[in-house]
């Protein structure tokens, strides 16, 4: 079985989900320090920087409509109706969510929800076709 343009946005994707999970971590950990993150992380710490919590909404947003992506895709390539629509609808999702983690991140508010929604388009991209096989051939 081949990789198919779908499957490897849809790997992509999943390194990303990685990549936000390590710059989460990586902030968190600057502010509390490794002995913190190393140990049973016990004690009452401070608030999060806002840095730091902007890193861990947007991966918690990602983490909201990535299994619904990877369902769609799943469904997508089992029912053999990868499309060109299901392609570009995985790219447009994958390079959208990129550009959401700086956005997201600093702070910048209607170009961020901008591509969140673009994000949503993608997604739907890769559902046209498995909702409406006449449209996304």
């Amino acid at each position: 079985m081949t990789m198919t343009p779908t499957l490897i946005a849809t790997a992509w994707t999943l390194v990303l989900a990685f990549v936000q999970i390590i710059l989460f971590d990586l902030a968190r950990t600057g502010q509390y320090g490794l002995k913190w993150n190393t140990g049973p992380r016990d004690e009452e710490m401070p608030p999060l920087s806002p840095m730091a919590n902007r890193l861990k909404r947007a991966q918690d947003n990602l983490f909201e409509t990535l299994p619904l992506f990877l369902g769609a895709v799943l469904i997508a390539h089992v029912s053999g109706r990868e499309t060109h629509t299901t392609a570009w609808g995985a790219h447009v999702y994958l390079l959208a969510r990129i550009a959401y983690v700086p956005l997201y991140a600093y702070g910048v508010r209607q170009v961020r929800s901008l591509v969140w929604i673009v994000s949503i388009i993608g997604l739907f991209m890769v559902l046209v076709p498995l909702l409406l096989p006449q449209i996304g051939q």
